[in-house]
């Protein structure tokens, strides 16, 4: 069997950022999908189910909701491996041209103050595991460490 794209990517020397992992075409729309890394695979510990489920549920309320973006959102979810999160956007985009809406996501995770959106029996089927400080700290850590001083290194996949 021939790899995935992404299994392919030297994970010994990848670093937190944002990457754009793959370009599908359907028909005449592209749908790019970026690899926003949090945290250093095999390096750094992984994030807790927790706090990356309510990362997913504020990000995804966030994304869905922007006013230049919504419409552009095709999904956001973990990674399985624990260390960042898939984001789909209907449109050819590189890595820099979404830090900005990067940015100013995480800033509303550290930010957000309240019940976490979707976070009931109604409307999620693990609502109870959330942990919302936790997401706050590595939405800041993330902001800090990456995305505030953020680099070519943390922009394009190594090679």
């Amino acid at each position: 069997m021939k790899p995935i794209a992404s299994f392919t990517i030297d994970h010994l020397r990848l670093l937190p950022g944002i990457y754009v992992s793959r370009k599908d075409t359907f028909g005449e729309s592209v749908i790019t999908t970026f690899d926003l890394r949090m945290t250093r695979p095999n390096y750094e510990p992984v994030m807790n189910n927790a706090e990356l489920h309510t990362i997913e549920h504020l990000a995804a309320t966030f994304l869905r909701n922007h006013a230049d973006y919504a419409n552009k959102v095709i999904y956001f979810g973990p990674m399985g491996c624990r260390t960042g999160c898939y984001l789909l956007l209907a449109g050819d985009y590189e890595s820099k041209d979404i830090v900005p809406l990067i940015t100013e996501m995480f800033e509303f995770i550290r930010d957000f103050e309240g019940e976490i959106p979707g976070a009931a029996a109604i409307n999620c089927g693990n609502y109870l595991d959330q942990n919302l400080d936790m997401a706050k700290y590595l939405a800041n850590r993330y902001l800090t460490n990456i995305l505030y001083q953020i680099k070519e290194e943390n922009l394009i996949y190594p090679n």
